[in-house]
């Protein structure tokens, strides 16, 4: 295993589990899949959370993760144990006579992905929090915030008692879980503007609380809340104008948002979860934006039940009050969809007369006519048809600079993933190609094999691995043969195998190198068939490559065969007569010389008998040849 590889373990064994949200478990299993690991390592790491690991949940997981453009990668697992005091070795060593002394002198690190990352809080613009109304009306305040939030039939949780901790803190108490809705408005509309009446006397300087999701009425803990409705974003590490402004930069799907009367922002966000279980994904995911946006938040609030400042009350002199109402996204989903849509890494839009003022370059060609560097080829044919042949002559015309099928190709390195053959039998066929072909110099240091059958992987495990070992080889191509062996998902699903080819595109941009890779055709008569629509399988295959080469074979005429033969006994008997008799001219006429039967003749009179008999061994082997010869022909579509 490569030394990056056991830093990476090194790191899991300093992260504990049971200090991690729900979201950042699921990462942890995420990168260590995108970087190659076993499910095993996941589960057996994840063991160590007593509490809440449940045997099966990890595999459970772990075939769901289907990779996106943004993958979870080691960083962030690297990220989370240096979050709880892993340092990684070399770091903190003493200088050596050899550094350079400032900041590049330091090891690098894999720096954490911005994945989520929407504001940069050092240039966001400040706006300051709109004050409370005047004249300050505690009950417009709580109706207001009751009729935002409830249905009239759902129970209201709500505490004004209190009592001090050993450090003189107030404590909120269970309180009072015995009214809906509509009953608290009702009595606040008849209360005259005693707001005591309805809700208790509270301590001034203590506030008092409210439950942002309705309850059944028996209790006030998780499992007594009948709807994931809402979620308390607050943190009180910035100020409160900056809290203000990162909310709304944010774009949270913002319900109501109240002022504590201290030093946060209490923000009642939309979940709209259908279970505890989606409530927990999704909390976790809009703690991990919060963070990743520089808004620390307090993870104690993460409960469905928990309590969140109620508006229309004061605490040391200052109202508690609605700030604002209905900010941002409409829901959680389109939240989280303007969040992943504004991290998605894709290019910008570019307009056209700029781009045609400053027109890049082609890349280069790889094969003249055929395929660039940084493209994708398809070599598709029947199965037997000799395609490990032809790509393994294309791996030797690529190290070499040479010519393939007639196609002068650019010389480069280039690596050879052979998933089919065992490694004697892969070797065997290189060192005979390489001796048909006859190269004078050979250059077989730039071939590199990988030999993978009986190890082999789905692509989207095995495209992570490949990128990791090719991405320092500077490769010029690299010929997958066969694909067949690595497909994820059904071969006749357009949708699946439109994900299967993104992992070809991926290796082409992450290394910069031409991928080939080889697929077989389909069952059946392929004469009539476009070579397009001759691959097995989805049309994916013959659309998503730059370049596709489709091998079928001919049917050769008896009488063409014959012609071969002919022509082939002829050749050599002209070659032994002029080695063996070097005044055969005199005793063959030109006439004769156009006949393989004439020259046969003059061969068996002119000739000793066991040179006669020698001929005749070349010519029985000769015929056997010709006639197992085939025909093919390679189209192109580029």
């Amino acid at each position: 295993m490569e030394n990056d590889a056991l830093d990476l373990l090194e790191a899991l064994r300093h992260v504990d589990p049971s200090k991690l949200s729900y979201q950042e478990w699921v990462n942890v299993g995420m990168a260590l899949k995108q970087e190659g690991y076993a499910v095993e390592v996941w589960d057996s790491w994840s063991a160590g959370d007593a509490a809440r690991y449940h045997p099966g949940e990890c595999l459970r997981k772990w075939q769901s993760f289907r990779g996106t453009g943004v993958p979870v990668t080691g960083g962030t697992l690297v990220q989370y144990a240096m979050s709880q005091g892993w340092q990684p070795a070399g770091e903190g060593r003493p200088l050596s006579w050899e550094d350079a002394i400032g900041s590049d002198a330091s090891p690098k690190r894999e720096e954490p992905s911005d994945a989520l990352r929407v504001v940069d809080p050092a240039w966001m613009e400040v706006q300051d929090v709109p004050p409370p109304p005047e004249p300050f009306d505690g009950v417009r305040q709580l109706t207001r915030y009751l009729s935002l939030l409830f249905d009239s039939s759902e129970v209201v949780g709500y505490v004004t008692s209190t009592y001090r901790n050993e450090e003189g803190r107030f404590v909120p108490t269970k309180g009072a879980y015995d009214r809906t809705a509509g009953e608290l408005i009702g009595l606040l509309a008849a209360c005259g503007g005693d707001l005591g009446k309805v809700i208790g006397d509270y301590e001034p300087d203590a506030g008092a609380w409210i439950r942002f999701n309705p309850l059944d009425g028996k209790g006030v803990k998780n499992d007594n809340v009948t709807e994931y409705r809402y979620a308390l974003v607050e943190s009180d590490t910035l100020d409160l104008s900056r809290q203000y402004s990162l909310m709304k930069e944010l774009q949270l799907p913002i319900a109501v948002m109240v002022h504590s009367g201290g030093k946060s922002i209490h923000a009642i966000v939309r979940i709209d979860a259908r279970s505890y279980d989606e409530y927990r994904q999704r909390v976790d995911y809009l703690y991990a934006v919060c963070q990743k946006n520089g808004m620390q938040i307090d993870r104690q609030n993460r409960n469905p039940s928990r309590l969140s400042r109620m508006p229309g009350v004061f605490r040391h002199g200052k109202p508690q009050y609605i700030i604002a109402e209905n900010l941002g996204c409409e829901s959680f989903p389109a939240w989280k969809e303007y969040i992943e849509s504004v991290n998605d890494n894709l290019p910008d839009t570019e307009n056209l007369t700029d781009a045609l003022a400053h027109m890049p370059p082609l890349a280069e060609e790889l094969i003249r006519g055929v395929l660039r560097h940084g493209h994708k080829m398809l070599v598709s044919g029947p199965s037997k048809a000799g395609k490990s042949f032809g790509l393994i002559e294309l791996c030797i015309a690529i190290a070499e600079g040479s010519s393939w099928m007639g196609f002068p190709c650019a010389r480069g390195r280039v690596l050879y993933v052979n998933l089919e053959l065992d490694r004697a039998s892969c070797l065997h066929r290189f060192q005979d190609v390489y001796r048909a072909l006859g190269v004078a110099s050979p250059h077989p240091d730039a071939i590199d094999l990988w030999n993978l059958r009986g190890k082999s992987v789905p692509m989207d495990q095995l495209a992570p691995k490949l990128i990791r070992r090719a991405r320092s080889r500077d490769y010029a191509a690299i010929i997958i043969d066969p694909i067949y062996k690595v497909i994820t998902g059904d071969e006749n699903s357009a949708d699946q195998m439109a994900a299967f080819c993104n992992q070809f595109d991926r290796i082409c941009s992450d290394i910069g190198c031409a991928v080939i890779y080889c697929h077989h055709h389909s069952k059946g008569s392929q004469g009539q068939k476009r070579s397009m629509d001759r691959s097995s399988g989805s049309g994916v295959f013959a659309r998503d490559p730059d370049a596709l080469l489709d091998m079928i074979e001919l049917e050769i005429p008896p009488q063409s065969r014959q012609e071969m033969i002919n022509r082939a006994v002829r050749e050599t008997c002209l070659r032994w007569l002029a080695r063996c008799r070097p005044d055969w001219e005199e005793h063959v006429s030109p006439d004769e010389r156009c006949s393989h039967v004439s020259l046969q003749a003059a061969c068996a009179s002119l000739l000793s008998a066991p040179t006669v008999m020698a001929l005749n061994r070349e010519l029985e082997l000769l015929k056997e040849s010709v006639a197992h010869k085939t025909a093919w022909r390679v189209e192109g579509v580029l």
